[in-house]
């Protein structure tokens, strides 16, 4: 007894160091990039590696607020994306895998299949065919080709309507109905809060792509003030003899930061969501 109880401890103890270590891992480039942007560009260029600050950070933002491109529009700019093509994808997609979920139609299951299939094509191969319909259109300096596409989220139907098939009820749905609730209403007032750790998941997701996201403003923006975080640091540069390593650090930093935000706001839902999926009845 005394000896199972060692080798549960030990195995325990080698669990916990490993996670630690995997934790250490995943926050080094943080730490790394984070540091960078209070050093200078000879010191990031003489010496690769260090986890002490400097105190260049100030003259970093002066360079960074000096150059070609303000970093606040194109935060502003990112933000703007990002937030409207999370709202617009989970909100549509979950209505999306609510109809697959809730109703039974003839052709439910070869819409779900069409749905999958379309998962499977990337989208650089329908590229230059949606440019060419976004020029005709004339918005390829719009934030709306950006935003609206992604509202057709297979993925996120997918995820959502498989959340639903485990936790779905169809008494509550009918006691909603049977006291007049319309399926708009139920779907607002009853189906999303309980989807919150599903959308909680999925909304971090589609936040952080549509963040990062480098491509498709690439070829649709044309003009710098339209430009997003992720553009514009990419275009980033000193002058003509210099690149300012210490400002695209901080740049990049910037850039981070609403991440973390976003992910440790919702954080929460995901880890209730876990503990409910654990709760046996």
């Amino acid at each position: 007894m005394e000896q199972r109880t060692f080798f549960s401890i030990s195995f325990k103890v080698f669990v916990y160091i490993v996670l630690i270590i995997l934790a250490v891992m995943s926050l080094f480039p943080f730490v790394i990039m984070f540091v960078n942007a209070t050093r200078s560009t000879v010191q990031i260029q003489q010496t690769s590696l260090s986890l002490i600050p400097s105190v260049h950070f100030s003259d970093n933002m002066r360079i960074l607020l000096r150059g070609a491109y303000d970093p606040w529009i194109g935060f502003q700019n990112s933000l703007i994306v990002a937030g409207g093509t999370t709202i617009g994808a989970i909100y549509f997609s979950s209505l999306t895998a609510f109809a697959l979920t809730a109703y039974h139609w003839k052709l439910r299951q070869p819409f779900f299949t069409f749905i999958l299939a379309v998962m499977m094509v990337p989208g650089q191969v329908v590229t230059i065919g949606f440019y060419q319909m976004i020029w005709r259109l004339g918005y390829t300096n719009n934030f709306l080709p950006l935003i609206l596409p992604a509202i057709a989220s297979p993925a996120i139907v997918f995820f959502m309507r498989q959340y639903l098939l485990a936790t779905f009820s169809k008494d509550i749905v009918n006691s909603a109905r049977i006291d007049g609730a319309g399926e708009f209403r139920i779907f607002n007032s009853i189906m999303l809060p309980m989807m919150k750790p599903a959308l909680a998941t999925q909304a971090i997701f589609v936040f952080v792509t549509s963040w990062n996201n480098l491509f498709l403003p690439m070829v649709l923006l044309t003009r710098s003030e339209l430009y997003t975080m992720p553009l514009m640091v990419s275009l980033l540069r000193g002058d003509i003899y210099r690149t300012e390593f210490g400002s695209i650090y901080l740049a990049l930093s910037l850039s981070v930061l609403p991440l973390f935000v976003i992910y440790f706001a919702l954080s929460k839902y995901i880890i209730s969501g876990i503990q409910l999926g654990g709760v046996k009845e």
